[in-house]
Order: structure tokens, then sequence, then C-alpha cells
């Protein structure tokens, strides 16, 4: 699976790098086009459970975009993201955090509607990079091999682009594959949950 995604991360990079060296001497009013940028912000988490409840934790993400405009309305925004994800949850009296941390590949298709305005949808491929638990009393234990090393969600959100290149979205990530690997993890299903606030910067023409 690892090496699965790896290739999949280099074969995307590959071909907007081709784009991007394609598109050097055209103006911007040629189809297609790419502009490259850089994004942070701040994540809500939450793990969902049909049988298990957890509490949201707030992390931070990060990362890079590159933005493929199709036509004038329509484009392509592949990136390359690390995101902290996880939950809360208080057991046997005690509270734990669940630390998950990501690196997420969106594919998303954007489209952009008055000055700057863009509303976006697509799926989602997360590699698990980490996963620890941690007790209110700082002892941290290392859960990955109760997880998935691979998660899918399906992202909706909308953002907006200044004429600086400057912009900001929100988004809400829907996890749709079940990341429990434990026990009767058919009948107990967990799924990420993300609600995403963040900036970005367009290295636009």
């Amino acid at each position: 699976m690892k090496k699965l995604l790896s290739l999949m991360a280099v074969s995307l990079f590959c071909f907007i790098g081709s784009a991007n060296a394609q598109k050097t001497h055209v103006s911007k009013t040629q189809m297609p086009y790419v502009e490259f940028g850089l994004k942070a912000g701040l994540n809500v988490t939450d793990i969902h459970g049909p049988t298990t409840s957890f509490d949201t934790k707030v992390s931070a993400f990060g990362g890079g975009l590159a933005h493929i405009h199709l036509s004038e309305q329509i484009a392509v925004q592949p990136e390359l993201v690390y995101s902290g994800q996880g939950a809360k949850q208080g057991i046997g009296g005690s509270k734990f955090t669940f630390r998950l941390n990501y690196i997420n590949v969106p594919l998303l298709f954007q489209y952009m509607i008055l000055d700057g305005l863009r509303l976006q949808t697509g799926p989602q491929l997360g590699l698990l990079l980490s996963a620890r638990i941690k007790s209110e009393n700082n002892t941290t234990s290392d859960i990955k091999d109760k997880y998935s090393t691979a998660d899918f969600a399906w992202i909706f959100g909308a953002g907006y682009l200044f004429p600086s290149g400057f912009g900001f979205d929100a988004r809400y990530n829907l996890g749709i594959s079940n990341i429990n690997v434990v026990g009767d993890y058919n009948r107990n299903k967990l799924q990420n949950r993300v609600f995403q606030l963040g900036i970005f910067y367009q290295f636009v023409r």
C-alpha cells in the first residue's frame, strides 16, 4: 500500500511539473495553466463511531497545492498536506487524547464564481504517519497498529482568492473508510471527521 501511495504521489507531481513546464511561455488567457501555492491552518477533528463516543480536538495542517485552470471557471487542484487529526475521549474517569497524523493527498474539483469565490469538492487519500494516545499524566503510547495505514475521505468546501494571491478556505473532510483494524472492526467502524479553516498563498501570474 505504501509503495502504491508513493508511486501515485510521484506520478502526480511529475504530471504537475510537466504541465507547468509546457506553459512557461503561454499567456494566462490560454488553458490549461498552473499556479502553485502554500497553505496552512487549523483542524477541528473528531472520530465517528456507532458504539464509541469521542470529543473534538484542535490541531494544525500545512502543505502545498497546484491550481490547474482548465477553463476560466473550472480548475483541478491536487494538494500534498500534513494534517494533525484524532480526538479526545474519557475512559474510566480519565481523559485521553488520540493523535493521528496523516499525509493527505486531496484532488479537488473547483468551480469559480463571482470574483475570487470558488466552490470545491473531491476525494482525498490519507497515509497514516503516526498514531499515539496521551493520558492526563502525559504518558504516551504508540497505537499505530490499531489503525489502518490508509484513509479515504470526501471533501466539501469553499474558498476565496484575493488579487494579491492570498486567500482563505473552509472545508469539511468526511471520512468514508473504516480506520479501525482491531477487535470487531466491521461492527465498530471508526471514521475521521475534520473541519478545516485555513489561509493560502497562490503564486498568481
